[in-house]
Order: C-alpha cells, then structure tokens, then sequence
C-alpha cells in the first residue's frame, strides 16, 4: 500500500498551502465507534492507493484522494470537469486519538482509516492562543 499518512500535529494553517474547496467533492463516508478505536470508511471510487493523502493536524484530519486520470490521444472532452473532480474530506476528530498508531485500507474504491484511542497516560498537546494571558 502507497497510502500517505502525515501526523503534523502543528495547529497553524497556511494560506499560500490552502487548495480551493471547488476543485474537490466532497466524498461519502461513514464514522463507526469500536471500542478503543474509531473506523472511518470513505468511499472513494477511482482512486488508487498511491493517490491518497492522509494529513493530521492537531484535531483536524483532512483525507485527499485524487482520481487516476487517461487521457486518451485524439479524444475530445465533454466537459465531465466537475463529475471527475478528485475528493477531499475534512474533518475535526478531536485529540483523543493517536495518529501515529493510525492505519489505513483502500481496496475496491473504499478507504478504511482506523484510528485508535489515544492512551489515558498521554496528554494531548494543548493549543496556545496568541495574546492569552
């Protein structure tokens, strides 16, 4: 599996890095408790494992997952721009979970991400507010 997982767990977002929503779908996807982890399943279709990208930051875990694409010679487009875009999923899960220990499954078009419970002995990294006293 090719799968890329990033746990940065830096708070700060950059601008010039920020990608426009409206090149993406947003994908189905289904969130299951089990016990001492969370499964997320998120469909996906025509994707293949070498184009998702998993990121963590702080609370927030984003999923990019971009379509392979064939472009044949000769062949003209019938502008299926928006029914091709490539999927991104945003979501805020919380720092109740280890990313480092995080895995990930993709067969058939069906992303599985399972991410355990952080440990009680670990505290989550709190985040500072500028200008807090």
């Amino acid at each position: 599996m090719h799968t890329m997982i990033h746990t940065d767990t830096t708070t700060e977002t950059d601008s010039s890095n920020r990608i426009a929503k409206s090149e993406f779908r947003n994908p189905h996807y289904d969130c299951q408790h089990e016990g001492d982890s969370m499964k997320l399943i998120v469909y996906v279709p025509g994707v293949d494992a070498t184009g998702v990208d998993i990121t963590m930051r702080g609370p927030d875990l984003t999923i990019t997952a971009r379509k392979k694409r064939f472009i044949r010679r000769n062949w003209n487009g019938l502008q299926l721009e928006r029914v091709q875009r490539d999927y991104m999923l945003c979501l805020r899960v919380g720092y109740g979970y280890d990313p480092s220990t995080m895995t990930a499954d993709l067969r058939n078009g069906i992303l599985t991400l399972n991410l355990p419970v952080r440990a009680a002995s670990v505290a989550p990294p709190v985040p500072v507010l500028a200008g807090a006293a």
